[in-house]
C-alpha cells in the first residue's frame, strides 16, 4: 500500500506538468499539425465509394439522423447516397436531408480529414465498435440513432476502445472538489488499462483526460465540432496530445462549429463508446445529467459521486443517486462496480478475502441453515433452507470444500470453531 501510495502522490507533480495543457494556443482555433500518432489503417478496409458515400451522408443530415440511419441499413451506403442525391427517398429521408442534400464535399472533407492526420470511419471498416453500437439501434429511440460514421484523429483504435472503456463527464464550472476526483478517476482507470472516455470541455472532461495522459493511458476524446477543430480553443494543447497517443472521434464533418444541440446530441457517442459512465459534478439541469440519461437508455451502467449537499454542483449528482445512479467515491468502486458487467475485475479488493466471498443464493441458504453443534440430515436442510432437497447436496459438498460444512455419520454441520491462542 505504501508504494502504492508513493505512486498516487507523484500524480500531483505529472499532472501539473500537464495542466499547462490548458493554456490557449496561439494562432488559428484549429488543430492544424498533423498528429505524430498515425491513424489506425484497417486490416481490410472498406471500398473507396463506400467511404466517399459515407463522407457526403455525414454533411447532408444533422445528426442524430433515424430515418437516414435506417434508410442507409436498408439500402447500404452508396445505394442511399446516390438516392438522396436525387431525392428519390422516403418522407421522414427527405425531411432530414432535403436542405442539405445538394452540397456534395466528400471529397474535400476527405482531404481536410487528411491535413490533419485523421480519417473517416465507417461502419464497413473492422475498427467500427459495432459491439457498443448495436444499443443504438437496440434502443428503439430515434434520439439515439446510431452515427453514419465517425470522424477519427490519433493511433487508438475505436473498436478496442470501446472494449474497456468507462465515460467521466461532469460539469465544466467544476469546484476544486470535483477537479480533483475527476483528474483522479481518470488517472486510475487509465492505470488500470481502461480508456477514459469524454467530451474534452472544461472541467470535469478536462480533468478527466490529463489524469488519463498523466499516467501515459487511453483516452478518448469525443467532440461536438469538426475533427479539424479544436473546442474550447484553450484546450488546444490537451486536444493535440490526446491526437497523438489517443483517439479524437465527432460525427460532425470538417469545418462543422460547435452549437449548443450539437453537445447535447454528441453526449450519446460518450455513452455509447463506454460500457459504464460516471458523474462527477453536474447541476440539476445539464449535459452530464444528459449523458446519464442516454446512458441508461442504452442499458449501460450509471455512476455518480455525491458532493456537499450545499454545492449546487453535486445537485445533479445526487439527483441521479436518487433516482437509482450507483454511488462511488473511490476509482476502486468504480473498477468493481463496472467488473460485475463483467467489463473487468479490480485489480485489487476492497477488503480481505472471506470463505463465504463466491457464495451462490443457494450455498447462503444452506450454510445460514448448518447447525453449529447438533448435525442434521439434508431433508432437515432443505426445510429449514427453503430449497428443494436435491439442491442441497451439490451446495453441502462446495460449503465443505472451503471448510464451511462437516458431514458426521449421514448427518452435516457447521465445523467447530478453532481455539486461536497459546497453550
Amino acid at each position: 500500500m505504501n508504494e502504492r501510495a508513493s505512486k498516487w502522490s507523484a500524480l500531483g507533480e505529472r499532472a501539473s506538468e500537464w495542466s499547462a495543457l490548458d493554456e490557449p494556443a496561439s494562432g488559428s482555433p484549429a488543430l492544424g499539425e498533423r498528429s505524430s500518432g498515425s491513424p489506425a489503417v484497417a486490416a481490410s478496409a472498406p471500398a473507396p465509394e463506400v467511404v466517399r458515400a459515407r463522407a457526403y451522408l455525414s454533411r447532408v443530415a444533422e445528426p442524430p439522423a433515424a430515418a437516414l440511419a435506417g434508410f442507409v441499413e436498408q439500402m447500404g451506403p452508396v445505394e442511399a447516397a446516390d438516392r438522396v442525391r436525387r431525392g428519390a427517398v422516403p418522407e421522414k429521408v427527405a425531411v432530414e436531408t432535403a436542405a442539405r442534400r445538394g452540397v456534395d464535399r466528400a471529397e474535400a472533407d476527405l482531404t481536410a480529414a487528411e491535413a490533419v492526420g485523421a480519417r473517416l470511419l465507417v461502419p464497413e471498416d473492422p475498427d467500427w465498435p459495432q459491439w457498443q453500437f448495436a444499443a443504438f439501434a437496440l434502443s428503439g429511440s430515434a434520439d439515439l440513432a446510431p452515427p453514419i460514421a465517425l470522424w477519427t484523429r490519433g493511433p487508438g483504435r475505436a473498436v478496442e476502445a470501446g472494449e474497456r472503456a468507462v465515460a467521466v463527464v461532469g460539469a465544466r464550472a467544476a469546484t476544486g472538489y470535483g477537479m480533483h476526483i475527476a483528474g483522479d478517476f481518470g488517472a486510475g482507470l487509465a492505470d488500470r488499462g481502461f480508456t477514459v472516455v469524454s467530451g474534452a470541455a472544461l472541467g470535469i472532461d478536462g480533468a478527466a483526460h490529463r489524469g488519463a495522459l498523466a499516467v501515459e493511458g487511453p483516452t478518448v476524446a469525443v467532440l461536438a465540432c469538426g475533427i479539424d477543430r479544436a473546442y474550447p480553443t484553450s484546450h488546444t494543447a490537451l486536444l493535440r496530445r490526446i491526437a497523438e497517443v489517443g483517439l479524437v472521434v465527432t460525427e460532425y464533418p470538417p469545418g462543422a462549429v460547435p452549437a449548443r444541440h450539437r453537445f447535447l446530441v454528441r453526449n450519446r457517442l460518450l455513452a455509447g463508446l463506454a460500457g459504464g459512465t460516471v458523474v462527477v459534478e453536474a447541476g440539476l439541469r445539464s449535459g452530464a445529467q444528459r449523458t446519464a440519461a442516454d446512458a441508461r437508455a442504452l442499458g449501460r451502467l450509471v455512476m455518480a459521486v455525491p458532493g456537499p449537499v450545499t454545492s449546487g454542483m453535486s445537485a445533479g449528482c445526487h439527483e441521479l443517486i436518487r433516482a437509482g445512479a450507483l454511488l462511488v467515491s473511490r476509482v476502486e468502486e468504480v473498477l468493481e462496480t463496472v467488473g460485475r458487467l463483467g467489463i473487468d475485475l479490480a485489480t485489487e479488493p476492497a477488503r480481505p478475502e472471506r470463505p463465504t466471498d463466491g457464495l451462490d443464493p443457494v450455498q447462503v441458504l444452506v450454510l445460514d441453515a448448518l447447525p453449529a453443534r447438533a448435525a442434521r440430515d439434508i431433508r432437515w436442510l432443505a426445510l429449514e433452507a427453503g430449497v428443494p432437497a436435491e439442491a442441497v447436496r451439490p451446495a453441502l459438498v462446495e460449503l465443505e470444500r472451503r471448510g464451511l460444512a462437516e458431514y458426521r455419520e449421514g448427518r452435516w454441520q457447521r465445523p467447530p470453531r478453532k481455539r486461536s491462542g497459546g497453550g
